[in-house]
């Protein structure tokens, strides 16, 4: 069989297994994600879903949690269909204060929990929550208990390194970033519009 027959038989292959897939795919119902691990991209590859989402006319929310006012652009944008809310103080290296961190995570959790139970958000970004349950600032059993929850038709996103296995578990779409080289490991500043 020449490459090209080859090639056309892998494809035809191909296609009536992802067809098949597709037509046993029938339930639609709202996701939780987590992406998570130490390369970079996590809260990017949410961000793509946030405008995707906002693009579809969906009323959608961010809580950031941990970041601050670091000035990323990403809070520049503006739309009557998304709330975007900064509830951390900057790196918690920066700030070595459990008591500070502890209570702006607990300020950013009621924020989730009114946009849990806001009837019309389709979308809601939980940036940087993976690192504050690794820091202990909210208790994870708490934190899975609502998001079990979360309305139907809600997709929810969680961004952080360390994701605990009791929301990967939960969750419908886990990805593991992973670093393989990074500029700041050889000594290259952050840029704008890639890390900020």
């Amino acid at each position: 069989m020449s490459g090209e027959a080859a090639h056309k038989a892998e494809m035809e292959t191909l296609q009536a297994e992802m067809r098949a897939r597709m037509a046993a795919a029938r339930e639609r119902k709202g996701l939780l994600i987590v992406h998570t691990g130490d390369g970079k991209g996590k809260t990017s590859a949410a961000l793509g879903m946030l405008l995707r989402s906002l693009g579809h006319g969906f009323k959608c929310a961010v809580v950031q949690f941990i970041k601050g006012d670091r000035g990323s652009a990403e809070t520049l944008l503006k739309s009557p269909l998304l709330s975007w809310e900064r509830v951390g103080e900057g790196f918690t290296w920066d700030t070595q204060s459990l008591e500070r961190d502890t209570q702006k995570a607990r300020d950013g959790w009621a924020r989730v929990l009114d946009h849990l139970a806001d009837p019309d958000l389709k979308f809601l970004l939980l940036d940087e929550l993976n690192i504050v349950l690794a820091y202990h600032y909210l208790p994870v059993a708490g934190v899975v208990e609502a998001l079990k929850a979360k309305r139907p038709d809600m997709h929810v996103v969680v961004t952080g390194r360390g994701a605990p296995p009791e929301l990967i578990e939960l969750a419908d779409l886990v990805t593991e970033m992973k670093e393989i080289k990074h500029p700041f490991t050889q000594g290259i500043q952050a840029q704008a519009g890639i890390e900020f």
